[in-house]
């Protein structure tokens, strides 16, 4: 009997430790391929799932944390029920909202695992890949037919941008003073590869999702500096550095007055450009919600909804769409004001487990912003690369959270600033 239980044990450690690694090469690859990101997280799955008990889950999923996104997909599965929908479409809409059961497995799992912080530096060394990557794309011209756009060797430029401010701003973050002086000094590297980050969306390329979230990721940054102080010394950096960027780099320029082209060409013509588009899509979302607030038109609804607004129109009131470019529209359309109200919810308790001082808790405040934010033009807990950024780096992050603050509870002392 106590030869089956060492048995038990030491298989249960070994796929404890396969499923990390297996949760590495999730982070490596999400950047770069979504064909090896899908396969990887699969084996992630079935290598994770036999290592965590319900003994183990279950606090997780009756946490805020962990529970607020279960319920959401609970939600979403009795929305299947009233919608109006083909079955197929019902369950495509599912596909959205299914991510998020992985949330309180990665807590239970990077509350336990010392490899949480293997993750983080796995995904950032594969972004900083893509970094050199894109740079090469824009200085090097033998390089510069390569990729998908100028700039973008892979995916799209959303994404990218996506990536870079999570992973400029949360190596900034590590500038906080720490009392040592070597430390100090350390950091300075990781601050210079952060400035290439950010610099390569003023040079290179950049997307109006990255243009709307930067103000708020600086604001939380000068905050975790050096609170009030920091905020507003952040602020007028921001303000002096504007100007600066705006007549030096045309990209950013250009981007800029093409998006603000884009939206007059919609009010005065109707035509369907993309940033025309954006609002439109807006527009009749409201009015989609507005017909259903309490429980909304069911899971899968949206491409029929809009398909029923657009009738009769042409222009850009014609275009019909999968994805109203706003994540709460997005819920509230398909499940009502009762799903986003638990959509709200879970990005507060987010935002409350990453409240400390730590690193980990610094990179799980920038996801947890950048998505946010990003959510009033974009879907991206729904979009397959920016969903699983966002269930990863909650959830490996905020394992990392709740067992610095576990030990420190056992110890006595305050939890690591790690």
């Amino acid at each position: 009997m106590s030869s089956t239980r060492r048995a038990t044990a030491f298989d249960r450690n070994r796929l404890s430790h396969l499923a990390d690694w297996m949760a590495v090469g999730v982070a490596v690859s999400l950047p770069w391929s979504t064909s090896a990101t899908s396969i990887l997280i699969v084996l992630w799955l079935i290598a994770v799932l036999p290592t965590l008990t319900a003994r183990v889950i279950w606090p997780e999923v009756a946490s805020p944390a962990g529970g607020l996104p279960v319920l959401l997909w609970l939600i979403a599965v009795l929305g299947m029920l009233w919608a109006n929908v083909p079955w197929h479409d019902r369950f495509s809409g599912l596909d959205g909202y299914n991510r998020l059961l992985t949330v309180p497995l990665l807590l239970a799992q990077f509350r336990r695992s010392d490899h949480g912080a293997t993750v983080l530096y796995g995904y950032l060394g594969s972004a900083v890949c893509l970094l050199i990557t894109s740079w090469a794309l824009a200085l090097v011209p033998a390089f510069s037919s390569y990729g998908k756009i100028y700039g973008v060797p892979v995916k799209d430029y959303v994404l990218q941008t996506d990536e870079f401010l999570v992973c400029g701003f949360a190596l900034l973050g590590i500038s906080r003073p720490t009392g040592a002086h070597q430390a100090r000094r350390v950091s300075w590297i990781p601050i210079a590869i952060g400035i290439l980050f950010l610099a390569n969306l003023a040079f290179v390329f950049t997307s109006r999702t990255g243009l709307l979230v930067t103000p708020f990721l600086v604001a939380a940054l000068g905050w975790r500096l050096s609170g009030t102080k920091g905020l507003m010394v952040a602020c007028l950096i921001a303000v002096v550095l504007s100007p600066i960027l705006w007549f030096t780099s045309p990209r950013l320029r250009d981007f800029t007055l093409n998006s603000i082209s884009d939206m007059r060409a919609y009010f005065t013509t109707d035509a369907a450009t993309s940033g025309g588009l954006h609002i439109e899509y807006l527009r009749r979302s409201i009015e989609i919600i507005e017909k259903a607030p309490l429980i909304g038109h069911g899971t899968g609804s949206i491409a029929q909804q809009f398909r029923g607004t657009a009738a009769g129109d042409s222009g850009a009131k014609s275009a019909i769409s999968v994805n109203p470019h706003n994540q709460i529209f997005a819920v509230a359309i398909q499940i009502g004001s009762l799903g986003a109200i638990v959509l709200i919810a879970m990005w507060i308790a987010h935002l409350l487990l990453f409240r400390g001082g730590s690193l980990a808790a610094w990179i799980g405040i920038v996801v947890v912003i950048e998505n946010i934010v990003s959510s009033a033009v974009n879907s991206h807990l729904f979009d397959f690369s920016q969903g699983w950024l966002y269930v990863f780096g909650v959830g490996v992050a905020g394992g990392m959270v709740l067992k610095q603050t576990s030990l420190a509870i056992r110890s006595g002392y305050p939890a690591l600033e790690v």
